[in-house]
């Protein structure tokens, strides 16, 4: 019986643990897609505490918990921050088979040198460990950074951010990129009764009132523009639902009208609004030599009593059941008839879709740039061993793995990036089976580049960002 996530952890295999060993695991991380706060890697905040640090704003935790039968009070409520680990602790042993304990696990051991597994008994032992660690100065957010061997993060922003801490990251001289990425999907959201008082605070933001879809258009290129000096290269959308449908400009007015006077939108009014917004942003993208980003499958906000006391983004999503084949290929298509269509990077939540992007990829890609349009990595609800693992088979079947541009976090939490690591051995154990199963010939040189490409070159080369 092997050891406890030991040196070896998810490695079944020599070729495996070869791979892990002198390739994957000496890359450096460049996390393309996060949550994390810009403004508290500018100030290099010193953590409160270990309990601010994983539960703070962790809804796959809080999701967790809820079902082990912890009362809100010691999720989101007002508990103290010992009484939120303690019940944390006591749902850790429960967590059989579930990414979060290793992902727990791993944060110990990278972080706090802890190997011993996370339990009731132990709780105020480890908790007091970590919080004399995670209050010093080696512990803050800029140092979390830099002993993860990071290269670059990309946060996540709406088009209303000034982007103040991105660009004094950057007159400062932080070693770390750390760049904005342009998120617009309250701009997409027109049936949204958000949608109104956004458009009243776009506007303030470009300086004039935005009441028509020529001038929605025009602010939101203008804000392109603005993000693009300040670094930015990579856009994102998420897309519970893909809708598009072939529209004209009046058409487009009448419904911008339509949603100005709050009147009851139809389903083609949304597919032509979003279909069209996404077309233009999608061009722009490309003349700029962007990426594009498209998160497609969230079921948001099930529970409307939950919703009323807690609001959005508190553990309360699930995976969405729509069609998206149709819609997102006539999408693509859309900017693709120009040569516009971005780089591209699809995200499903629902592992159904997974042979759907990965075949779609091939209906776009071009000559000039390698796996142009890519199928992100296992996100939300895939991000799991055996999502990883279905995603990487789904990818390898059907188009390049090869060419796979890699990890990323998708975290609002600094001590997440061992979520890398957890990656790169799954990658390393899927490729070394294969070698040895004889299903690729072991030659050792090429796979050691390509999962270094993949951990890493990749997601550099393909960016488009200025390489140190």
């Amino acid at each position: 019986m092997k050891n406890f996530m030991d040196k070896d952890f998810l490695l079944e295999s020599d070729t495996a643990k070869i791979l892990f060993e002198n390739h994957a695991s000496k890359m450096p991380i460049f996390d393309f897609h996060n949550h994390l706060s810009v403004k508290e890697i500018y100030e290099d905040k010193i953590l409160d505490s270990i309990t601010y640090a994983w539960l703070g704003f962790d809804h796959y935790k809080w999701r967790a918990e809820r079902s082990n039968g912890i009362d809100e009070y010691f999720i989101t409520g007002n508990a103290s921050d010992y009484e939120k680990f303690e019940k944390w602790a006591e749902t850790v042993p429960y967590l059989f088979a579930n990414p979060l304990y290793h992902w727990t696990h791993l944060e110990l051991q990278r972080f706090f040198d802890i190997n011993e597994p996370l339990n009731p008994q132990n709780c105020k032992k480890i908790y007091d460990i970590c919080n004399r660690k995670i209050k010093s100065k080696e512990f803050s957010v800029r140092n979390l950074i830099k002993k993860s061997n990071i290269y670059a993060l990309m946060t996540t922003d709406d088009p209303c951010d000034d982007l103040k801490y991105h660009k004094a990251l950057k007159d400062e001289g932080f070693e770390v990129k750390v760049l904005p990425t342009f998120r617009p999907d309250n701009a997409l959201k027109i049936s949204n009764n958000t949608f109104l008082p956004y458009l009243d605070k776009l506007s303030d933001v470009v300086g004039y009132k935005i009441s028509s879809f020529s001038l929605m258009k025009k602010a939101l290129l203008e804000r392109v523009d603005y993000f693009h000096e300040a670094g930015a290269r990579i856009s994102d959308h998420g897309l519970d639902e893909i809708l598009y449908m072939n529209s004209d400009e009046n058409e487009l007015e009448m419904i911008f009208n339509r949603a100005l006077n709050k009147q009851i939108l139809t389903k083609d009014d949304n597919r032509k609004y979003q279909g069209a917004l996404l077309n233009i942003l999608g061009k722009k993208y490309s003349k700029l030599k962007w990426t594009m980003q498209i998160h497609i499958g969230a079921l948001r906000n099930n529970s409307t009593r939950q919703f009323n006391n807690l609001g959005p983004d508190s553990g309360f999503d699930s995976i969405n059941d729509k069609l998206i084949a149709e819609d997102l290929s006539n999408l693509l298509d859309s900017m693709d008839k120009t040569n516009e269509l971005p780089k591209t990077i699809l995200y499903c939540l629902n592992p159904r879709d997974n042979e759907v992007l990965a075949t779609m990829l091939g209906n776009f890609q071009t000559g000039s740039i390698p796996s142009k349009i890519q199928f992100g990595p296992g996100w939300w609800f895939n991000d799991t061993k055996y999502g990883m693992i279905e995603h990487m088979k789904s990818l390898s079947s059907l188009g390049l793995l090869s060419r796979f541009v890699g990890m990323l976090t998708d975290s609002r939490s600094f001590l997440s990036f061992t979520r890398h690591e957890y990656f790169r051995r799954i990658l390393c154990n899927y490729v070394g089976q294969l070698v040895e199963n004889g299903e690729y010939p072991n030659d050792i040189d090429f796979l050691g580049k390509m999962i270094e490409d993949i951990c890493f070159n990749n997601i550099l080369n393909y960016s488009g960002i200025e390489k140190n």
